[in-house]
């Protein structure tokens, strides 16, 4: 990846609600939910971009809640742990040479079991966009079932 590319990484989440907020002040009601990713507190040195940008948009997301609570808008985030997705199936296959079995493998691993699904993160995310989540906003949610700096057992 070029330093062009890292730069692109980093900076399109948070460009991208930059142009949230700007609807925003224009008088749009709005609650946001990031997606962000358990790397935001350090990944594998080959995810140091994405982990850069998901951290970036961490502390977007808390600004852009301080900046907007004012209007009556929350903004919050997840931070997901690995996850079972279509994207994840295609990286593990393209750049990690996994075969066929390779989630049951990942799996079989993990605490729980499973890695994370969409549907249940789905959940969550209905839940912070709902008026069921009160005054909530600037809140980062591990969604993981690794505890963040826990060390393996």
């Amino acid at each position: 990846m070029t330093h062009t590319d890292t730069i692109a990484v980093i900076t399109g989440g948070s460009q991208g609600l930059g142009r949230a907020n700007r609807a925003i002040d224009a008088g749009h009601p709005a609650t946001c939910v990031n997606i962000l990713s358990m790397v935001v507190h350090c990944g594998q040195s080959f995810l140091a971009p994405y982990s850069a940008s998901k951290a970036a948009l961490a502390n977007v997301t808390r600004n852009s809640a301080q900046a907007l609570r004012a209007k009556g808008i929350r903004v919050n985030a997840i931070n997901c742990g690995w996850m079972d997705t279509p994207g994840e199936d295609e990286t593990q296959r393209r750049f990690h040479g996994a075969g066929d079995d390779w989630l049951a493998l990942a799996e079989a691993r993990q605490p729980m079991g499973m890695l994370v699904k969409p549907d249940h993160v789905a959940g969550l995310a209905s839940y912070l966009l709902s008026g069921q989540s009160g005054v909530m906003t600037g809140a980062v949610i591990h969604f993981d079932q690794n505890v963040a700096g826990a060390y393996p057992e």
